[in-house]
């Protein structure tokens, strides 16, 4: 790897800005895979990780058997950092649905058949950095290694156990470690805080977002373009606010309220690990913070009756089976952000709001659905921060820190407001 200079406050040496060139990608699925060739545009050498590897892909790809497993037994890997429940296939990427076969690669460089967390301590060896867009299971054992190595470490996880585990690495980090760089958490955490700063005092900050089908069929009005692992992760977990000043644990699925957006009814409900870290950085500050997620009305009944009427939260995997093959990915999505903060400026009372409707788009060579584009647009817009310097370099990256207008000034953050929907 490429020696680093840095200045005192962590950030890169503007002339040092090459430092981070070469950065694995773990997981290749419909996020991993465009986040790598959105990598590769932006001028990173890329070698891709998975258990099956897509075909005509324009960067170097290592074909790997991992498991939570193989994670934990790693030389650099810790089986405390672990919840070891049962072996995952690295094609389960990110939370998102993976769209690949295993069918061989045909692109320019493929190293075939490795196998274990050694192998995978390999391949981090010769990179500066590595983004794990892989299950939220496996992501404190990369983030160990990747520790151990001193090489930056990128995720997407709304898994809060995971995060709090990569803070507690961080504080002996050499490098970055940067977990929560996706849609939710991640982006709407950087519009929240830049809504934030806007104001002189802030009352209320309230971050909405919603991945859904953009033809809804069915009582659940929903399809898993997003893991259903993921999404029972945040179904069931207690959810992080603020209220009236005090940090406390709600239920999550709770909390519900209509929303109008672009002419379109939702509802609103509480769920885990969208504001990532804003509890921590906001409590004393503003008064009321929290995130819910957008569906189609009628949803989150449906989904309280299944996971607690039925008792399917007793059984995760069980309902994860069930609802991906009740509701398979589509490729007409959409997803929704409405990001509002309630405060003065100037002595007057004032609302700022962030809203916009995304949609799929064409990227590097193909059509991308907009759930894949808008969270891996989000890590690679940070990634590019962090090599250009505008980022700190090492120690836990917060994404309410990252600013705003210097995010959407990357090739890749401008995809975020070039759009008119």
């Amino acid at each position: 790897m490429s020696a680093v200079n840095r200045v005192d406050d962590g950030r890169l040496d503007q002339s040092e800005d090459q430092a981070m060139h070469r950065i694995a990608v773990l997981g290749l699925g419909r996020v991993g895979k465009l986040a790598a060739e959105l990598l590769v545009e932006s001028g990173f050498d890329v070698v891709g990780v998975d258990q099956h590897l897509p075909s005509d892909v324009g960067f170097e790809t290592v074909r790997s058997d991992l498991s939570v497993a193989d994670l934990a037994t790693a030389e650099l890997g810790a089986p405390d950092l672990l919840t070891a429940d049962s072996a995952t296939d690295l094609s389960d990427v990110a939370g998102v649905a993976s769209d690949t076969t295993a069918s061989p690669a045909t692109g320019p460089s493929e190293t075939p058949d490795r196998g274990g967390g050694g192998d995978l301590r390999s391949v981090l060896e010769g990179v500066d950095a590595v983004l794990s867009c892989l299950p939220y299971r496996l992501n404190a054992a990369v983030a160990n290694m990747a520790h151990g190595l001193g090489i930056h470490y990128f995720d997407l996880t709304e898994d809060v156990p995971t995060t709090n585990k990569i803070i507690e690495l961080a504080t002996t980090a050499t490098a970055v470690m940067a977990p929560q760089c996706g849609l939710a958490p991640g982006f709407v955490g950087i519009v929240a805080a830049d809504l934030i700063e806007s104001l002189d005092t802030c009352r209320s900050v309230k971050l909405r977002v919603g991945a859904l089908p953009q033809n809804p069929d069915g009582m659940l009005g929903y399809s898993f373009n997003w893991s259903p692992a993921g999404v029972v992760n945040e179904y069931l977990n207690d959810c992080e606010v603020i209220e009236n000043g005090e940090r406390k644990l709600v239920s999550s699925m709770e909390w519900h309220e209509p929303v109008y957006l672009h002419g379109t009814k939702l509802e609103a409900f509480t769920t885990s690990g969208g504001l990532g870290t804003m509890c921590d950085t906001y409590l004393g500050r503003v008064d009321n913070v929290d995130y819910k997620t957008l569906r189609y009305p009628g949803h989150v009944d449906l989904m309280n009756f299944f996971f607690h009427e039925l008792l399917m939260r007793d059984r995760r995997e069980m309902a994860e089976e069930i609802l991906t093959s009740a509701k398979p990915p589509v490729s007409d999505d959409v997803v929704y952000v409405h990001v509002s903060a309630e405060g003065t400026k100037n002595d007057q009372l004032r609302r700022l709001e962030f809203v916009h409707r995304y949609l799929p788009r064409a990227l590097a060579g193909a059509e991308r659905t907009a759930i894949a584009w808008t969270t891996a647009g989000s890590v690679v817009a940070v990634i590019e921060m962090v090599r250009a310097g505008k980022l700190p370099a090492r120690g836990f990256l917060k994404q309410e820190d990252i600013p705003f207008d210097d995010f959407i000034s990357t090739r890749t953050g401008a995809l975020f407001v070039d759009c008119q929907q």
